[in-house]
């Protein structure tokens, strides 16, 4: 093998071993995870829910990456314990929302009260110094992790999306600039130069939701 193969294997190697222990040390091999009634995928479905008051179930789907059909089977087993509420949307009898139940909201809070509890396990025998090297590394792999699913989508720039990361740029300029900002005053291109064969309107995609355009 050559020398830039051999560093492939080994990067490999690296990343199942860190894989292996984070699944060991956060207890997702456990059919109870944290002490609970329920294995991993019911509760972390449990917390992505939230405290919103409802959730498109494919935007959640989205978000944790995971296929309908897994999601639906997660959903199932909570609604069963009184957890969750599925509901079709008033609006568009296509979509179906998900909610927590009163039931469901107290054991988030126990779950978050269990997840602390854990994360204060994993720094309790380290000094101060090694905390900070931990907590550092993590915040590293966590956005170069998150950087990796990030995706590019062609998008017209009249499309909601385009528009909606438009205007948030425009909000972030404003509260940046100490005079404001008015995009009627700017020297932004007409949208018919963002299309094709002249241009390209670009939206970046976390988990399915619109994050950054170019």
């Amino acid at each position: 093998m050559t020398v830039e193969q051999v560093a492939e294997v080994e990067q490999v190697e690296q990343v199942r071993r860190f894989n292996r222990t984070v699944a060991e040390r956060v207890g997702v091999l456990h059919d109870r995870y944290l002490g609970g009634s329920r294995p991993y995928g019911q509760a972390r479905l449990l917390w992505e829910i939230g405290d919103a008051e409802t959730h498109d179930i494919r935007s959640v789907r989205d978000r944790l990456g995971l296929d309908s059909g897994y999601v639906s089977r997660l959903l199932r087993a909570l609604e069963r314990d009184g957890l969750v509420a599925v509901e079709t949307h008033p609006r568009d009898r296509r979509v179906r929302t998900v909610r927590l139940t009163e039931a469901g909201r107290e054991e988030r809070v126990l779950l978050d009260d269990r997840s602390d509890a854990l994360a204060a396990s994993l720094l309790d025998p380290l000094d101060a110094r090694q905390r900070d090297r931990l907590t550092s590394a993590m915040a590293e792999v966590e956005r170069l992790l998150t950087a990796s699913v990030v995706s590019l989508e062609v998008l017209d720039p009249d499309h909601p999306d385009a528009v909606d990361c438009l205007r948030s740029y425009a909000a972030e300029l404003h509260e940046l600039f100490d005079g404001g900002f008015d995009p009627a005053n700017s020297r932004l291109p007409d949208p018919g130069e963002l299309r094709a064969p002249r241009g390209l309107f670009l939206v970046a995609r976390l988990h399915g939701e619109p994050v950054g355009c170019a």
